[in-house]
């Protein structure tokens, strides 16, 4: 069986930047252990499959070691793949998923998803997080998914090395750290080892949760925010109640064909 293939850097209008994504343009559904396994043998943070219906796509994440609920750069994409390689029409996509239907917009080079917004709710700091970090956040909060670690300077985020092992003792997927941006309105990191991605490069779904906090907290809903990673990603956010706008750009890196008998 060859499965069209290709890997495209979300979050970015540069290669080797950004967030890298697989994505296989499925006819149906493999079994779930075969899915796993391609993910598994890719590597990377995350393999989106997709597979095309009449009017939408259905859409699957896969980490090395598990299959995801939301994934933001193995959104992104698929829909760059559909835009840019299958000569797809018209201006939105759907895709329909563990988190319900989200839609992709295409504006020129910019792609914007439509996802649910996931706010935090103040917490006390896990002791779990706190050697974790090896700081203490001046601010932390949970939602749904992860915690969220508020600091006050953009260089406290860029010089965190993690303890891996104990941040995966917490209750939790994964970790969002975050502060008020040098040149931007804020930059974040996330960490998510229990998941099998000790750092991703650029995390569309943290920002379900970070859109929400920074826009109370500066007093608007448009932000600029930078992922300051190894590689780096820049994301164009909108608040919109329940829902956030994630907007980005994607480069295609590689194309091809997975042969898996």
């Amino acid at each position: 069986m060859s499965i069209p293939y290709y890997q495209i850097d979300a979050f970015t209008g540069s290669l080797f930047s950004g967030n890298p994504a697989g994505v296989c343009l499925l006819t149906a559904w493999l079994p779930d252990a075969v899915l796993q396994s391609i993910a598994t043998e890719n590597n990377l943070s995350e393999t989106a499959f997709v597979v095309q219906r009449d009017s939408y796509f259905d859409l699957r994440w896969f980490t090395p070691t598990l299959e995801m609920d939301l994934c933001g750069h193995a959104t992104l994409a698929p829909a760059h793949v559909i835009f840019r390689h299958l000569g797809y029409r018209d201006s939105t996509v759907r895709f329909q998923t563990r988190s319900g239907m989200l839609r992709v917009t295409c504006n020129d080079d910019l792609l914007t998803l439509d996802f649910p917004a996931r706010p935090a709710a103040l917490c006390p700091a896990p002791a779990e997080l706190l050697e974790g970090l090896g700081l203490a956040p001046a601010i932390t909060a949970k939602a749904a998914r992860d915690y969220l670690a508020v600091f006050d300077a953009e260089q406290a985020v860029r010089e965190l090395r993690p303890d891996m092992a104990a941040l995966m003792r917490l209750d939790c997927l994964g970790v969002i750290v975050t502060a008020p941006g040098e040149h931007c309105d804020f930059v974040s990191r996330f960490f998510a080892p229990s998941g099998g991605v000790p750092e991703d490069p650029v995390t569309g779904s943290a920002h379900c949760t970070l859109i929400p906090y920074w826009a109370q907290r500066l007093g608007r809903s448009q932000l600029r925010a930078f992922q300051v990673s190894q590689r780096g990603g820049e994301l164009f956010c909108e608040h919109r109640g329940e829902r956030v706008g994630i907007a980005g750009r994607a480069v295609t890196y590689s194309s091809g064909f997975l042969h898996v008998t």
